[in-house]
């Protein structure tokens, strides 16, 4: 078993080959992302842009993007669905940590979808990376990025239970309110992987943005952009101050 002391690179690597049909079922959020982009005119920057689920769909929109991922693996799966889908030539891929990302470029829009930054696990840690994104933007350019804060009734359902999330790939969730912690394990055959998710509450959130030099524009409570109301998902649009 692979735990979640480990570096994120060798985490995302063993499950490169698994992660697309893991995560079949979240398609709610493309069309949102692939908005974002348009409304921005490109380039975008996605940090930890993983196999290419968001980033080939913006390319296929006819939008560049500059992705950035620190499992080589995971950058292999993009590069092929890139060519797969005759977008390569829009695809910039490029292995770094999001809290150092090597692009020296300025672009409009940065984004860091399906809650990568809830693995960067102090809050000191989220504000490291949230000032790398903001160092990446234009002028009164845009980070836009999503998380979550889960539900005492999400907690109760899930908690040391394995589901089978897609068929033969299996999840468990872990749940630590104490230390506001997700240890989330994914297992197909017998490889299990466990990584960690670490939450703020939205009021935190807002503060750490401040923090790092954004102001927000607007807290969505789903990708259908309803209002956010308090409950488990936040997507937060965010301009460079």
């Amino acid at each position: 078993m692979t735990t979640c002391n480990l570096p994120l690179l060798a985490l995302y690597d063993r499950i490169a080959s698994i992660y697309d049909p893991w995560s079949r079922s979240v398609t709610e959020d493309v069309g949102f992302y692939v908005e974002q982009a348009l409304a921005s005119g490109g380039p975008v920057v996605e940090l930890a842009v993983g196999t290419g689920r968001i980033a080939v769909p913006i390319a296929r929109a006819g939008i560049s993007v500059i992705g950035v991922d620190a499992s080589p693996e995971m950058l292999g799966f993009a590069r092929r669905a890139a060519e797969s889908a005759g977008v390569a030539e829009l695809l910039d891929l490029r292995l770094g940590d999001l809290r150092d990302p090597p692009v020296p470029e300025r672009v409009p829009l940065v984004i860091c979808p399906f809650r990568s930054l809830l693995h960067m696990e102090t809050e000191d840690e989220k504000l490291r990376a949230l000032r790398a994104a903001r160092s990446l933007l234009e002028a009164d350019g845009h980070f836009v990025f999503d998380v979550f804060s889960p539900s005492p009734e999400d907690i109760e359902e899930t908690d040391g239970r394995w589901l089978e999330r897609e068929p033969e790939i299996f999840e468990r969730a872990d749940w630590d309110e104490g230390t506001r912690t997700l240890s989330l394990s994914i297992r197909s055959g017998d490889d299990v992987t466990t990584f960690g998710l670490h939450w703020l509450s939205a009021p935190e959130w807002l503060h750490v943005l401040d923090e790092a030099g954004f102001d927000v524009d607007v807290v969505y409570g789903w990708f259908d952009l309803r209002p956010f109301n308090g409950e488990e998902d936040m997507i937060f649009v965010c301009k460079a101050r």
